[in-house]
């Protein structure tokens, strides 16, 4: 049959999106099980059996592909509970890791600590040894520093070690003597060296990176070849790739090599997803939203490409890898509704996750959650939630929000679960704003694809706050991060660091340092059983003026004369350079001296996307697909409003807000203020009323 399937493991559900040859679709979900989370992995892929009639064993035979994004490196960075890692250097740089910046995070906030280190200054040992910044020789590696670390690290018996010397970027012999001495010495001890991870400029990154993929790669490692021997011992023999956080995918043996490029994977599906279900509507510039049971993410996509970042955080610490620039808040279905002590209502960041989770679940949960809030104010119904697998606890859930949060601002319970509501749709929509507003963009002129569990639940609202006029809610919004997965490419990315003025650059060391990457890369994914046919190599460089810190990254096609950058071609990456310095700053500087800091490749290996399948047109009356009228709470008061199940909708069908969309895995509101029409794929446009969708969607084209 062909099955295609996308696990993403998140806070608190396993989602799962099951793909057959004819483009049809099932979501599963199971609750996530942190203690082992191959538990939960495969509960769904049992149920999912269980759903075909099969067992485990014939279902395998018939999946060719599984794409699976993983929370165990995030999870090992968020609760410090990675390995035990220990850490070389260059002698005289010993403090440079926990130094780190030297900036605060808060900078008025005068008590800010620091976060606890990954690798505490006792396992952080120094080698003398020396390249200079042009690569050359000055000092060859003490081989009796190497062994008294060796020595160190065996009695301490450290499960994990990063190595980063000063200038390795420019020449990685002295990192490969340490790791043929440690893998020696110490085998079966997880080595990380910077010139494979991170090998370019700025030390404290490039050190951060190393120390964050060395503390998460034994985890990451022992759970992937649990997952491997667990599926082979089933019969599966088909493909399992991993994401990565830079919205593409790669073989498990890269991942355990790249342990830190998972770090951020799980939303990093997200993008993917968006821009595969705005593509029938030709619409090229989206804000997708996720929100799930404990955060909500937010990332920008222009011209169906999503933003990405070489500055991103985990946990406090810096990752120096390409990520898909994702803003992530602690607004999900989970975030418990408080009090502080200036006797405001705050909702989040603190969740209730997936046990005891929140009151309504009846699991043990005592704080009054988001969910709890949208249950009294009736847009879920407790007799159905997660397709009525679960049955939600109305009068607990009114209970704690009497008791914690009515009461003591003086309100009765709908009032109180209606400022959950407001409170956690503000926080939303002020993310939205974070990466639309504050980067000079208007979010009205932004297509917003939401998904989550409980993500069209709100998004009707904020979309109001924002004015944005169109909402896409794909049929699988729920799992949509696992749809994003099985939308991917494999992806890898490369770098150098070559530090020259423009007017200075040796074109010819230039195009060497290209090719190189451009080799590797294309080695990696044929290993990965890529076709060379089905490769392509994107190029950028970062650049900068002089006297500035911060670089842009300006991609560039190659030139026709056999080298990937000639002198008319660099001329026009520096024009270019100017151009995106303006979109981005609201200035440029053109005709001041620019610099070279970074060379880049980004490899990508097409893949066989799942098919959407086309539905028949049903016409505009949704009257078969409704279910009842329910009391639900819209702005002032409670009002009867149609619920309609969407398993009954499909193509053409229209429907009047205000109103509810149930779902067997997320419920849609529709604000008085908006239209829902179900499209020929039977995913969900939401739109303003008073205006043709056609002519939304049009002015939404031309940006």
């Amino acid at each position: 049959m062909g099955f295609k399937i996308g696990i993403d493991v998140g806070g608190t559900f396993t989602d799962f999106l099951l793909f057959d040859a004819e483009g049809n679709t099932a979501i599963f979900k199971a609750p996530t099980t942190p203690h082992d989370p191959t538990e939960g992995v495969f509960s769904g892929l049992n149920e999912m059996a269980q759903e075909k009639g099969m067992t485990l064993e014939q279902f395998f035979k018939e999946v060719e592909v599984i794409v699976h994004g993983t929370t165990i490196t995030t999870n090992a960075a968020l609760t410090g509970k990675g390995a035990k890692t220990g850490f070389i250097t260059t002698k005289g740089f010993r403090d440079v890791l926990n130094m780190r910046r030297g900036l605060k995070e808060e900078q008025y906030e005068t008590k800010y600590a620091p976060p606890p280190p990954l690798v505490p200054r006792r396992l952080i040992k120094v080698v003398e040894e020396r390249v200079d910044c042009e690569g050359k020789e000055l000092i060859p590696v003490n081989q009796e520093d190497i062994q008294k670390a060796i020595d160190f690290f065996r009695s301490e018996n450290v499960e994990a070690i990063g190595v980063s010397f000063l200038f390795s970027f420019f020449d990685a012999e002295h990192e490969n003597q340490v790791a043929q001495a440690l893998e020696r010495e110490l085998p079966g001890v997880y080595v990380s060296l910077s010139s494979e991870i991170n090998p370019q400029v700025r030390v404290y990154e490039r050190n951060s990176t190393v120390a964050l993929n060395a503390f998460v790669g034994p985890k990451l490692k022992s759970y992937l070849i649990s997952l491997q021997d667990r599926l082979k011992s089933f019969g599966y023999t088909g493909v399992l790739l991993i994401m990565q956080s830079n919205g593409g995918v790669m073989s498990p043996e890269v991942a355990i090599r790249f342990a830190a490029n998972t770090l951020l994977s799980g939303p990093a599906g997200g993008p993917a997803a968006g821009i595969s279900y705005a593509n029938p509507h030709e619409l090229k510039n989206l804000i997708t939203v996720d929100m799930g049971g404990t955060s909500f993410d937010a990332s920008l996509i222009m011209n169906q490409t999503p933003a990405i970042t070489v500055e991103a955080t985990i946990a406090r610490h810096r990752l120096a890898l390409p990520t898909i620039d994702i803003h992530t808040i602690g607004a999900g279905g989970g975030s418990i509704a408080w009090i502080d002590t200036g006797g405001i209502l705050q909702v989040g960041p603190d969740s209730a996750t997936a046990d005891p989770g929140p009151v309504c679940y009846g699991k043990g949960g005592t704080r009054p959650t988001t969910t709890d809030a949208d249950l009294v104010l009736g847009y879920l119904e407790p007799g159905y939630f997660f397709g009525g697998k679960m049955n939600l606890n109305y009068e607990a859930a009114a209970q704690a929000l009497k008791e914690q949060i009515a009461d003591p601002l003086g309100m009765d319970v709908s009032q109180a679960a209606n400022g959950v509501y407001k409170v956690v749709n503000a926080n939303m929509a002020a993310a939205l704003g974070v990466v639309s507003v504050s980067r000079g963009l208007d979010p009205r002129d932004f297509v917003l694809v939401v998904a989550g569990g409980a993500g069209p639940i709100h998004a009707g609202m904020i979309a109001r706050e924002l004015e944005i006029p169109l909402i896409i809610i794909p049929k699988v919004s729920s799992v949509f991060c696992a749809a994003g997965m099985l939308m991917s490419d494999l992806r890898h990315d490369y770098v150098r660091t070559y530090a020259k003025p423009v007017t200075q650059a040796d074109l010819k060391r230039l195009n060497s340092i290209l090719n190189e990457m451009e080799e590797e890369a294309v080695s990696t994914l044929k290993r990965e059983g890529i076709h060379e046919d089905r490769i392509e190599i994107h190029y950028s460089v970062d650049l900068r003026y002089e006297g500035q810190f911060n670089e842009v990254d300006v991609p560039f096609s190659i030139s026709d004369n056999g080298d990937k950058v000639g002198e008319i071609q660099l001329a026009e990456i520096v024009r270019a350079f100017d151009l995106r310095h303006d979109v981005l700053y609201g200035y440029s500087l053109s005709g001041a001296p620019a610099e070279i800091i970074n060379l880049r490749v980004s490899a990508r290996g097409i893949t066989d996307k799942p098919a959407f399948k086309k539905t028949e047109f049903r016409g505009t009356d949704p009257a078969p697909a409704l279910k009842k009228y329910r009391s639900v709470f819209f702005d002032t008061a409670f009002q009867e409003v149609p619920v309609y199940n969407g398993d009954l909708l499909g193509n053409g069908n229209i429907i009047e807000g205000p109103a509810i969309v149930e779902e067997a895995t997320t419920t849609i509101v529709i604000p008085p203020e908006y239209k829902l029409l179900c499209d020929s794929y039977d995913n969900y446009l939401m739109y303003l009323k008073g205006i043709a969708l056609s002519d939304i969607i049009e002015k939404l084209r031309r940006g």
